[in-house]
């Protein structure tokens, strides 16, 4: 399902930062990659792009994602891929205000880079189709195409077989240790369990379904371990994605607010409205 694109004015965009509602590693292909069942969600919190055009060809980052390397960053990877491949003589100069932490399961870099190629593929008038920049973006990432789809979604394959699903309103708590889990290493561990049977939506609702990650990423990073005990006491604690980030849902807001403000001062937490739609997209009416 496809909504409609926002104004072509619009110069700064958002990139919502994700969930996992759970994970499970149903196999390995013979390439390497991991077939994987999963539920995307999209949140209310996330960064912000802002994209200059440029008659000229160059590709800068004017500020922000100073943590990461110009050649190493998403959005300038995902622009350069844009550029190329739609032949496009035009450029732009970025700028970023980062909210979403690094390696912490939450798809910051995917969501930004697919912001990139949404918004690019807008603002030099390139025509591209949703398929053809979902094709572009799994190049980039395996959870690029879910954000370039614009709808929480039930995923397969290797996330890049995606479902729309509708999901009941939710608030979450997120609450982030200070450690950046590196996602290779974690399904590259031998102890990984690969082998989770197929569910189906319904399995899924009645409670049968886990992050299969959190044993490897705990094993290989205790900080992540020591947030999933402690918010478990206020609710199911579950990982989002590889980690390190930990989310409860929220019965309402000044709960999640009394959490935070128990929290241990070295780690980071937000509350959040999970939403169904990515902003780039208007539903049609």
């Amino acid at each position: 399902m496809e909504g409609h694109p926002l104004s072509t004015n619009q110069t700064r965009f958002f990139a919502p930062a994700k969930l996992n509602l759970f994970l499970h590693v149903v196999g390995r292909r013979e390439d390497g990659y991991h077939e994987l069942q999963t539920l995307f969600r999209f949140l209310d919190f996330g960064d912000w792009l802002e994209f200059i055009p440029t008659p000229e060809a160059a590709i800068d980052r004017s500020s922000g994602n100073e943590a990461v390397s110009i050649d190493e960053d998403l959005i300038i990877r995902a622009a350069r891929l844009l550029q190329s491949q739609s032949g496009s003589s035009k450029g732009v100069e970025i700028s970023v205000e980062k909210k979403i932490p690094l390696g912490a399961g939450l798809g910051g870099g995917s969501s930004d880079a697919a912001t990139t190629l949404l918004a690019l593929n807008q603002l030099w008038e390139l025509g591209l189709s949703s398929s053809e920049l979902k094709e572009l973006g799994l190049s980039l990432g395996a959870d690029v195409p879910v954000f370039i789809q614009g709808h929480a979604a039930w995923a397969e394959g290797v996330g890049d077989r995606l479902s729309a699903v509708e999901l009941p309103p939710t608030t979450y708590l997120v609450v982030i240790p200070p450690v950046n889990v590196a996602t290779s290493r974690i399904f590259s561990d031998s102890k990984l369990t690969r082998n989770s049977p197929l569910i189906t939506i319904a399995d899924y609702q009645a409670g049968e379904s886990r992050n299969d990650l959190e044993k490897v990423t705990c094993r290989l990073y205790p900080e992540v371990g020591e947030v999933l005990e402690w918010l478990g006491d206020y609710g199911r604690a579950r990982m989002t994605g590889s980690g390190a980030a930990v989310f409860i849902e929220l019965e309402n807001t000044a709960f999640g607010q009394s959490i935070l403000a128990q929290m241990p001062e070295m780690w980071r937490g937000f509350i959040a409205r999970g939403v169904d739609f990515h902003p780039f997209w208007r539903k049609e009416h």
